[in-house]
């Protein structure tokens, strides 16, 4: 497979999870892979991996929350490869669960910051990028929480229906720059911000979590990788301004 043979791509939250699943396929499809993450031991490893594995992967440690930080890794990107094809803005922190007047206002700004304006950050230099080539797709990642309520989880809520909002504005604003744009919403995935030591969630949440999805089991990162994949290539050429679900039926049900 190298239908990205010859592109580039840039991934945020790329250390673990549903953004290393993503930079792994990207690499194995043939993309030169730039790999963004806060956690730099962990990025690093991750990328060395891919490049041990005869992919192109290298890593740059961001803070999406630094806008000129944000701009910087654009301008390196283009500098190093001369292209920037696909960009997939994946950084993101689930935030706390409590009642809506309980989530405080700190925690409130700490969840859309990263969330929402770390993706507004990304973006405007990726797209500014882009329009000068005349062609790109970006893929930021939304939440079915974004797509409805999610109670216990205000500021995640929030931010993510903002990311959508986001997302069909800029598709509709850079469409006749030949740039595409669209959200990926993913329902319940196996990553360590959902089930690792440090998740949010409780054993017995994320059990009526998977009681709540048909298919009656979490999704793996690399299911969301293949979509945003999808979304970046050509075969996804008509594709713009959409919110892209993928969680085993869970926001189908009644």
């Amino acid at each position: 497979m190298s239908e990205f043979l010859g592109k580039t791509a840039l991934i945020t939250g790329a250390a673990s999870g549903i953004g290393l699943a993503t930079a792994q396929l990207m690499a194995a499809a043939g993309a030169s892979v730039v790999m963004a993450d806060l956690d730099q031991e962990a990025g690093e490893r991750a990328a060395a991996a891919i490049a041990d594995g005869g992919g192109r992967a290298v890593f740059h440690r961001l803070d999406v929350r630094d806008a000129q930080a944000c701009s910087a890794l654009v301008d390196s990107v283009l500098a190093r490869f001369g292209r920037l094809d696909a960009a997939f803005n994946n950084a993101g922190i689930s935030g706390a669960t409590s009642l809506t007047e309980d989530q405080g206002l700190e925690l409130w700004q700490r969840v859309l910051d990263i969330n929402l304006t770390g993706v507004f950050n990304c973006m405007a230099p990726q797209l500014r990028a882009m329009r000068a080539a005349g062609r790109g797709a970006i893929v930021n990642t939304a939440s079915i929480a974004g797509t409805g309520g999610a109670a216990g989880a205000a500021a995640y809520s929030a931010s993510k229906h903002g990311v959508i909002g986001l997302t069909r504005t800029a598709a509709v604003e850079y469409a006749r720059y030949g740039i595409r744009v669209n959200a990926v919403c993913p329902g319940y995935i196996e990553t360590p911000m959902t089930v690792g030591a440090s998740s949010i969630f409780t054993g017995s949440h994320l059990e009526r979590a998977v009681s709540a999805t048909p298919i009656r089991r979490f999704g793996q990162p690399r299911e969301i990788a293949e979509m945003v994949l999808w979304l970046c290539s050509d075969r996804a050429s008509f594709v713009t301004g959409g919110q892209h679900i993928v969680d085993g039926g869970a926001s189908a049900s009644c």
